[in-house]
C-alpha cells in the first residue's frame, strides 16, 4: 500500500495538535484535548469524527461490547493521551484499533508532556502488524 498519500494529512493533524498544545498547555484531562483538537481540525476544514464506535465480531457474530476511537480523520485513527509519558499500553490500544478497522495509519498524540509527543504508525494488512514510521511515513528500523 502507498502510505505516502497520507503524509500531508498526517502533517496537518499534528500541526493542529501542536496548536492545541500551544494554546492549552499540558496537564489537563484527555477529554479537553479531544474536544479542542476536534474543534481545531474543524476550524482548519478537516473533517473528523470524535469517539467513533467500532463494532467487534467473533466468528461473524456481533459482540455487545463497543469500543470508541478518540478521533478519526479520513482513514487515519488519532489516539489521544494526557499522560506523563507514553507507555506500551497506549500503543497497544492504537494497534488494536488499527487491526480491528484495518485503517492504514494511526497517530498517537500525548498532550500530558511539556512538549507535545506524537508517534506515527502504519498498519500492514498482509502481516497484521503495526510499524513505527518517521514523518515521511517510512518505517523506522
Amino acid at each position: 500500500m502507498d502510505y505516502t498519500k497520507y503524509r500531508n494529512l498526517v502533517y496537518k493533524i499534528i500541526g493542529a495538535a501542536m496548536e492545541v498544545h500551544g494554546v492549552l498547555g499540558y496537564g489537563l484531562l484527555e477529554p479537553v484535548y479531544k474536544e479542542a483538537l476536534s474543534k481545531e481540525l474543524s476550524i482548519r476544514h478537516i473533517d473528523n469524527v470524535r469517539e467513533k464506535e467500532i463494532d467487534i465480531y467473533y466468528k461473524g457474530v456481533k459482540m455487545d461490547k463497543l469500543y470508541k476511537m478518540d478521533l478519526v480523520v479520513d482513514d487515519i485513527i488519532v489516539e489521544l493521551k494526557a499522560a506523563e509519558s507514553v507507555v506500551s499500553e497506549h500503543r497497544v490500544q492504537l494497534f488494536n484499533y488499527l487491526r480491528l478497522t484495518q485503517k492504514p495509519i494511526g497517530i498517537l498524540i500525548n498532550f500530558g508532556e511539556k512538549n507535545l509527543h506524537s508517534e506515527r504508525y502504519i498498519y500492514d494488512k498482509d502481516t497484521n502488524e503495526c510499524y513505527l514510521v518517521d514523518k515521511y511515513l517510512d518505517p523506522i528500523e
